[in-house]
């Protein structure tokens, strides 16, 4: 009989007995005090007994309705409260983000409280890899690549291109003599994982090809360049933003001014067309922004 019994009329019991008043309960669920007690006087008749008996200032629970009154409140209590996590989940939107970890915590992470500040709605989540990712294998929803902005079959937004720095150690830089960005070739080189950097910092700086210039160890990620800079391995030409630490705390140090804006630059990449979802234009144009400014 139980399953039978109409959840609606349960619900109205509750609230009726929580409330001690028909139209306190109908208030409270936007209903007349006429629907009320009907649902009363139908919960009462399946049952066949009396959970509510009227008096002169309300409603008063009989024995019966007093006795089944906790169980009822906290199992509508549990419904609520269910409802309300749904709720929120369906509010709450998240994204997940791939980047190189130098990017990551150099530049990416610092900056992410404002985006929170802005749509705390939106969770990010950041997936620090130097692979690149299958945005729909992996579920990334942005990713954040440092390259030539040739992703075929993706949405690509460029946003800003890093100003490289040769850097070494203090150490190593006490000790060598650089006037000239050629000066820089008779030291060792430390490369980035295709060795592009230094022939093209080079060559734009009007020093001819060299085979020196792709002479060195190469690193896979910044992060492990900049180790290896640290450690007075060699010279590094790294993004400025990505030695801004190290240099600041003394542990690189800057051995010509002289920048070249790297050929590469940052790319936001994401599938077709995901850029319609709000969360995922939500993050594009604010990155956008950040690294306008």
């Amino acid at each position: 009989m139980t399953a039978m019994l109409p959840l609606q009329a349960l619900r109205t019991f509750v609230e009726v007995s929580q409330r001690g008043s028909i139209t306190a309960a109908a208030q409270a669920l936007h209903v007349t005090p006429g629907a009320i007690s009907q649902q009363i006087r139908l919960l009462e008749e399946r049952l066949g007994i009396a959970l509510l008996v009227r008096e002169r200032h309300g409603m008063r629970m009989t024995e019966a309705g007093a006795d089944v009154y906790p169980m009822l409140s906290a199992a509508f209590a549990q419904i609520d409260k269910a409802v309300d996590m749904l709720e929120a989940m369906k509010a709450r939107q998240s994204l997940t983000v791939s980047t190189v970890a130098t990017f990551a915590a150099s530049w990416l992470v610092p900056r992410l409280g404002r985006f929170k500040q802005r749509h705390p709605h939106i969770e990010i989540r950041v997936e620090a890899t130097p692979a690149l990712v299958d945005l729909r294998r992996d579920h990334v929803d942005v990713a954040l690549r440092h390259g030539l902005g040739d992703y075929p079959g993706l949405d690509v937004v460029p946003l800003m291109a890093p100003v490289l720095v040769p850097v070494a150690a203090p150490g190593l830089a006490a000790s060598v003599t650089l006037a000239e960005p050629a000066d820089c070739l008779d030291y060792p080189l430390l490369h980035d994982a295709d060795r592009a950097d230094w022939p093209l910092w080079l060559s734009a700086h009007g020093v001819a090809q060299d085979p020196r210039a792709q002479r060195g160890n190469a690193f896979d990620d910044d992060f492990l360049l900049i180790r290896a800079a640290e450690s007075g391995q060699g010279l590094a030409l790294v993004p400025a933003a990505h030695a801004q630490e190290e240099i600041a705390a003394g542990r690189l140090v800057q051995v010509l001014d002289k920048p070249w804006p790297s050929r590469f630059a940052y790319y936001a990449v994401s599938r077709p067309g995901a850029a319609q979802r709000p969360e995922v234009r939500a993050f594009i144009d604010w990155i956008l922004e950040e690294a306008a400014a």
